[in-house]
């Protein structure tokens, strides 16, 4: 059976898209026993500007990856546009077989999915969709009304031409299923979500008391219009002082923003660039609370984040500000979290006031969203199409 993957980020690159798209590729070849030709069609690492690790590909995988070259400016809303063209021209191209069994599409930008199904019709594949973000319910409330109004009929189609031609879907938050049911009622969605990898799952976290007498926050990941930390950090930095630092890990579209907002009233905020995984779990270590934060905008009431898990991982305390789906599902799942209203500062710090500083086994929960569990049955659905 011949699969062809379709991922827009993949290991070396940071992101919750290049992990989970790996796992996938691992569980399809492991669950294809034997039977299973895989290609990866991705890019070259462009997650991050201050980011750049070189992608080595090592034969022993199992599977085949082609890597896409991109535009040299590539950041900025422009640079994004021109670099997902040079993408979606590759997919035509450059998909090393001219007839698949199944075509997969993992896809936070809605591009993608409709690559996919352009492709899988092409090759005369069946199409599975795995749906990691609703891109036009953010761009929607993220961007500027100028510019996303008259683009909306048109990504309304581009949306609705991806789902209705995919034969299975796949939802990484159960927060979106009634967004998809109005675009497809009939379709028979699938709630694979994103889960706990095994080097999360391997990795010894103990608790600690904070040994400054300050409590030792720490914050990893995207720095974005969807997190909003500008919003909130330097503010609760700044109420925090003398009881707590921050340490914030990552890069994205607005840390020079947080940079200069901090810096703007002193707040007691360290910025890291992003790090490779066997690295960021040594930060994760030393932390004594873990911070999570959604911006205060209906796009993310539906969303459940990836970060949430590799956090819960680790059995440090957190302090999290989200709200819809996200909220419900820490209170009901994940013991230790002080949750607050996003963008709230009085909320923020008695949320961290409700905090314990201790150590959080959570075991249950790793039980059940281990990655690998959870992908393997992802595969198996895939398998079930071809």
């Amino acid at each position: 059976m011949k699969i062809l993957l379709l991922s827009y980020y993949f290991p070396p690159d940071l992101s919750a898209g290049a992990f989970r798209a790996r796992a996938l590729a691992e569980a399809l070849v492991r669950q294809g026993g034997g039977n299973v030709q895989l290609d990866v069609l991705t890019t070259e690492p462009n997650r991050y500007r201050s980011h750049k690790p070189v992608a080595v590909e090592k034969p022993e995988i199992g599977y085949r990856v082609v890597r896409v070259g991109l535009p040299r400016q590539r950041w900025g809303l422009l640079g994004q546009v021109r670099s997902f063209g040079s993408f979606a021209r590759a997919a035509f191209t450059q998909a090393p077989e001219d007839h698949y069994d199944i075509v997969v599409a993992t896809s936070s930008r809605l591009m993608t999915a409709a690559v996919g199904a352009r492709l899988a019709k092409r090759k005369g594949a069946v199409y599975y969709l795995d749906i990691r973000d609703i891109f036009l319910d953010t761009i929607r409330h993220v961007f500027n009304p100028a510019v996303v109004m008259p683009l909306k009929g048109l990504l309304s189609r581009i949306e609705r031409y991806a789902v209705r031609r995919a034969n299975r879907v796949n939802l990484v938050s159960p927060g979106f299923l009634p967004y998809f049911q109005k675009i497809d009622a009939k379709k028979s969605y699938r709630l694979f979500t994103n889960g706990i990898d095994e080097d999360f799952e391997l990795e010894a976290f103990v608790g600690k008391s904070p040994a400054t007498g300050k409590v030792h926050i720490v914050y990893a990941g995207n720095i974005g219009h969807g997190q909003g930390l500008d919003h909130i950090l330097p503010p609760l930095a700044l109420q925090l002082e003398g009881r707590a630092s921050f340490t914030v890990i990552g890069d994205g579209a607005t840390r020079a923003v947080l940079v200069n907002r901090c810096r703007e009233v002193g707040a007691d905020v360290t910025f890291v660039n992003p790090v490779p995984r066997d690295q960021l779990l040594g930060y994760y270590k030393q932390a004594d609370v873990l911070f999570l934060h959604l911006n205060d905008l209906p796009a993310f009431l539906k969303v459940l984040p990836s970060k949430l898990f590799e956090y819960a991982a680790t059995g440090k305390p957190i302090l999290a500000g989200v709200d819809g789906y996200s909220r419900g599902f820490l209170a009901e799942q994940v013991e230790g979290v002080g949750i607050f209203r996003p963008c709230d500062v009085t909320a923020a710090i008695e949320a961290f006031d409700r905090l314990e500083l201790v150590y959080y086994p959570r075991k249950v929960f790793l039980e059940r969203y281990a990655r690998r569990r959870i992908m393997d049955d992802m595969a198996r659905d895939v398998l079930e199409i071809g």
